[in-house]
């Protein structure tokens, strides 16, 4: 099996900052251990960073800005993780259903892969 590029789904909105920062915490978590799978993770939850800019710079941006954002990627994404449920997961969950991609539910499903070197190692010596 070759790697694949892994979308983590899953919640990020909360009622307070701290459940948001855990929320992120946990798909970086997920996504850190999907990378030592072998596989290649988008987690848009580190949108946050924009959306804490755009809330100082006084930029408007709203959940729908958000899930216009994350909507390629699930499409250029091979397979779909899925941490945990919410409005905007579960329908980034239908869009990879649809599209007939890979769909995990726990890490454990993801298979490890030996990742092939990539160009970045070629140029960076680490053959």
């Amino acid at each position: 099996m070759k790697s694949l590029k892994i979308y983590v789904a899953g919640p990020y909105t909360g009622s307070t900052i701290r459940e948001i920062e855990d929320n992120v915490e946990r798909a970086m978590e997920a996504g850190l251990r999907i990378w030592k799978k072998g596989h290649f993770p988008y987690i848009p939850h580190l949108t946050h960073w924009p959306d804490m800019c755009a809330q100082r710079l006084n930029i408007e941006m709203d959940w729908h800005d958000y899930m216009k954002w994350h909507a390629p990627w699930v499409d250029h994404c091979d397979a779909l993780f899925l941490l945990g449920e919410s409005r905007g997961a579960l329908l980034e969950l239908q869009r990879a259903t649809e599209q007939e991609k890979t769909i995990f539910r726990s890490l454990d499903e993801i298979p490890v892969v030996s990742r092939r070197e990539t160009w970045a190692d070629e140029i960076s010596g680490t053959q």
